[in-house]
């Protein structure tokens, strides 16, 4: 398949080019110069037809239907490194159905990998949650050998498992939020090298706060094999810095369930600002954090923004809607996931998003972030803070075709998954 009349979005903004999908994979992607010889390769490819139509013969294969974008943007496929569910499906209960359902579900919404998020459970538990999660990536994987046609063969298209985030359990007691205390533990490397290999090594994110006792060893060990970020954390200035020395190199949904700034007292945010290698989580749904704090955190980490859903399983479900996150009953309440105490009070315990990240992603260029900005902080830098650089967040050649065709206002149009349209 060839796509011609494309605005390509790049790091220098949109490029005006084609680019072709073959095998599920993006081959060659051309930007045109100027208007003269764009229009010329630009009607040569689309060969008078309007929409789809036939491409010049290539090395003698057949010819290749061609869509005719007609200027439309087109983005890289966003990348959620944190998020716990979608459409009623919570990825901490471990059914492969659920699973399935929620990526189906984020794909809809423009993301097209993510990396799906444990809760604070019992280590039984996510052990089970790991080993399902390992049998179904593989599954998926051997569905997905790309080749004409695959499509109609019935390959299901669905956002892609990229790995898993481990939010808990080692995490603050004060810094809790929506987290069951009851299974909150210390920093145990052992434990984890349990997970991990329930896992197949899969785990490509683990929280900790690093004032837990054993922290820092836990980070430097951890660290050699996935992405350490501290996280629901009441850590000082001095206790956070220690903790990216040793090796932790991100930060969990910045501003919330951690002390604020202080002039004489920056902790975590200010450890974390000034470490130019530390990448920082921000929820953009204009609830977890001001539009006024979301441009200071763009400002604080120049190029390190990850923008990021936190949603949970009340993501696209309607107001009023309750269910179980976590252990603990959960209600979308004001556009949000609240901590469910049975009154009609106003749930003041944020439980987590609902909202999904094109929409934040939206939310930010509303906010005042230049486009090109928003979108590298939901393509590119996600990929980078999870090790992917090189593999994910960018129209390329040799990169799985993942892509989004939006309008101009950047409305969401098609979504394609290795080439796939969902």
């Amino acid at each position: 398949m060839i796509f011609t009349n494309a605005r390509i979005f790049t790091a220098e903004g949109y490029k005006k080019g084609r680019f072709r999908v073959e095998c599920g994979r993006f081959t060659d992607v051309v930007f045109e110069e100027n208007e003269k010889t764009y229009a010329a390769v630009s009607s040569e490819a689309a060969a008078s037809s309007h929409g789809t139509g036939s491409a010049e013969r290539r090395n003698g294969e057949p010819d290749a239907p061609v869509t005719d974008l007609e200027g439309k943007k087109v983005l890289p496929g966003l990348i959620d490194i944190h998020v716990h569910g979608a459409a009623g499906a919570d990825y901490s209960d471990g059914d492969p159905t659920g699973l399935r359902k929620m990526a189906a579900a984020l794909a809809k919404c423009g993301v097209t990998s993510f990396l799906p998020t444990s809760m604070t459970l019992p280590a039984e538990t996510l052990e089970k949650v790991f080993r399902e999660t390992a049998a179904d990536v593989k599954e998926q994987a051997e569905k997905e050998t790309p080749g004409p046609g695959a499509a109609a063969a019935g390959r299901d298209v669905r956002a892609r498992v990229l790995g898993i985030h481990m939010e808990g359990p080692f995490l603050s007691e004060a810094k809790k939020g929506a987290q069951n205390g009851a299974y909150l533990k210390d920093p145990d490397p052992v434990l984890f090298t349990r997970l991990q290999a329930a896992a197949e090594g899969l785990i490509r994110t683990v929280c900790v706060a690093p004032e837990l006792p054993g922290a820092l060893p836990f980070i430097r060990e951890a660290s050699r094999c996935c992405t350490v970020s501290v996280a629901h954390t009441a850590a000082d200035y001095e206790t956070a810095a220690r903790a990216f020395q040793a090796g932790a190199s991100h930060l969990t949904h910045l501003f919330n369930a951690m002390p604020g700034i202080h002039h004489r007292a920056p902790g975590v945010i200010g450890a974390a600002a000034e470490r130019k290698a530390v990448f920082a989580e921000l929820i953009a749904d204009g609830i977890h954090v001001h539009p006024s704090a979301v441009r200071m955190a763009f400002s604080l980490f120049p190029g390190r923004i990850v923008l990021v859903s936190d949603a949970v399983r009340l993501l696209g479900l309607p107001e009023g809607s309750r269910m179980i996150f976590g252990g603990q009953e959960i209600i979308l309440k004001d556009g949000a996931a609240r901590l469910f105490d049975g009154s009609d009070g106003p749930y003041p315990t944020i439980a987590g998003a609902a909202t999904s990240l094109f929409d934040d992603m939206k939310n930010v260029i509303r906010f005042g972030i230049p486009e090109t900005e928003a979108i590298l902080s939901a393509t590119e830098r996600p990929a980078a803070s999870i090790g992917l650089k090189e593999a994910a967040g960018r129209i390329a050649a040799g990169r799985s075709a993942d892509f989004l065709v939006c309008s101009e206002e950047l409305d969401l149009l098609n979504v394609f998954v290795g080439g796939e349209e969902v």
